[in-house]
């Protein structure tokens, strides 16, 4: 890369594990795993083991052997070149503009819940649009400012689940438990093997993120040293936190009875409602729930500004991605970002019948574009390895970590997460015994058309200034 960035380095250890817990661990998808019943404590067990540890070992090692800016983006670009990397940057930044109004319909719907039942859905699209623009601003200010948004976040989203944790408790304790939590149960049979497939992409896309703080890994004070620890420390937090806090839903509402919009503040009214102080607790925990989701916007949008950015300085995107303040943060990719997420908001808006139709057309369509990237991540990872790397053992001799294992093994790890990832994206598009989606089909390949014809515009363009270059 030619371009030199003047970066401050402020993002310390707790920054990034703050940064990583707050990308990874939403409540937003509680309720959609609560709803396969507990078959979901199985799923996040062997998700865990066969998916989530290795896929966090890809990451590290990326992050810590080559600390470049932009992330993933940089990755892809080591091991592809530049026209697989730009179509990466492209996925990986019109994903966001797609979520970010998926969870702001989410922050409106439970703000409507919480304060004003009666509130239209056009009035919770107009909310939507507010967060989103405040989503834009945030991302313009510098990232010594902007970082706290995601650690505020993060530790409301670590209060919030422990309350919900000790709540199911208590409430078990008393009341008794609405699931029955057996092995029988737990196992995914014939009979509910079919809903736990067609939940399933909620909890893989629960435990995706932990590459996020590497597209700022310029801002590091110390990538090598921080970043394993980080990303480990944060794995351990969020497994943990999904299975208890998914066990709290399912000990306080039967599985058939969660819906994936108003469960969480359902639960917390089975638990703490009823008194005066009760009903106060559960807003004060709405109040919260709310700010998560304008740090998860904040936090996503931040990564996929940064690297659509990156791209666009390396003349893979369109120039105005690469627009910069004075303080180096990405004002254009902030700016268009706000702009077709404000778009899509109003256009699916016309098209659904709830807040719980849009917030699903928009979470899925988001879905399989948010995972393409990473099915190309891990297969970059391997390639890369083959070309750099010799060294094996969880500490290389540059001090940097390394998956541990032997190649064979490592490979194995890498193209399973390749497979599971696949999958994922299949089970957004088809549902088991209803069929295919088509409004998520076709808004994935409206997205990816898009992008094939930006980047070979750019690539024609880039031949056609090499032609015209003047001799000297």
């Amino acid at each position: 890369m030619t371009t030199q960035h003047n970066h401050n380095k402020t993002l310390g250890k707790r920054d990034i594990f703050l940064f990583c817990v707050s990308a990874v661990l939403l409540l937003d998808t509680l309720a959609a795993g609560a709803v396969m019943g507990p078959t979901v404590i199985f799923w996040w067990l062997l998700l865990t083991v066969i998916f989530l540890i290795p896929f966090g070992a890809i990451s590290t090692e990326l992050g810590t052997a080559y600390p470049e800016q932009g992330g993933i983006y940089a990755w892809v670009k080591r091991a592809y070149g530049q026209k697989m990397a730009s179509r990466i940057s492209w996925y990986y930044w019109a994903n966001v503009a797609v979520w970010v109004p998926a969870i702001f319909i989410l922050f409106a719907g439970i703000f409507s819940q919480l304060f004003f039942p009666d509130l239209s859905l056009n009035a919770q699209i107009i909310m939507g649009l507010v967060m989103i623009w405040l989503t834009v601003v945030v991302n313009i200010v510098a990232l010594n400012i902007g970082k706290w948004i995601p650690n505020i976040g993060a530790a409301f989203k670590i209060i919030i689940f422990s309350i919900l944790i000790y709540g199911g408790i208590s409430y078990g304790l008393e009341h008794g438990v609405a699931n029955e939590f057996s092995l029988q149960t737990m196992i995914p049979s014939l009979e509910n093997g079919g809903l736990s497939l067609q939940y399933l992409p909620a909890v893989v896309y629960g435990m995706l993120g932990f590459e996020l703080a590497s597209a700022s890994s310029d801002e590091m004070k110390n990538p090598t040293r921080d970043l394993p620890k980080a990303v480990f420390s944060s794995i351990a937090v969020v497994v943990g936190a999904y299975i208890l806090a998914t066990s709290a839903i399912l000990i306080a509402l039967p599985a058939g009875d969660v819906d994936v919009v108003d469960g969480l503040i359902v639960t917390l009214n089975q638990f703490f409602g009823g008194t005066p102080e009760g009903n106060a607790l559960v807003i004060i925990l709405g109040v919260g729930a709310l700010y998560t989701f304008f740090s998860n916007g904040t936090t996503w949008s931040m990564g996929a500004n940064r690297a659509a950015a990156e791209a666009a300085i390396d003349k893979e995107l369109p120039q105005v991605f690469a627009l910069e303040s004075k303080q180096g943060t990405p004002v254009g990719a902030a700016i268009l970002l706000g702009l077709a997420a404000s778009t899509l908001l109003v256009l699916y808006g016309f098209l659904a019948g709830s807040n719980e139709d849009l917030f699903w057309s928009l979470f899925a369509f988001s879905g399989v574009i948010f995972i393409l990237p990473y099915v190309v991540m891990c297969t970059a990872f391997v390639k890369i390895r083959e070309q750099h790397i010799g060294t094996m053992g969880v500490i290389a001799e540059d001090g940097t970590f390394r998956f541990p294992g032997t190649p064979a093994f490592v490979k194995a790890c890498a193209y399973l997460c390749t497979i599971i990832l696949s999958l994922t994206i299949f089970l957004f598009i088809y549902v088991p015994g209803e069929g295919v989606v088509w409004e998520v089909l076709w808004g994935s390949l409206t997205v990816i058309l898009i992008g094939e014809a930006i980047i070979n515009r750019r690539l024609s363009s880039h031949s056609s200034d090499a032609v015209n270059v003047p001799k000297s």
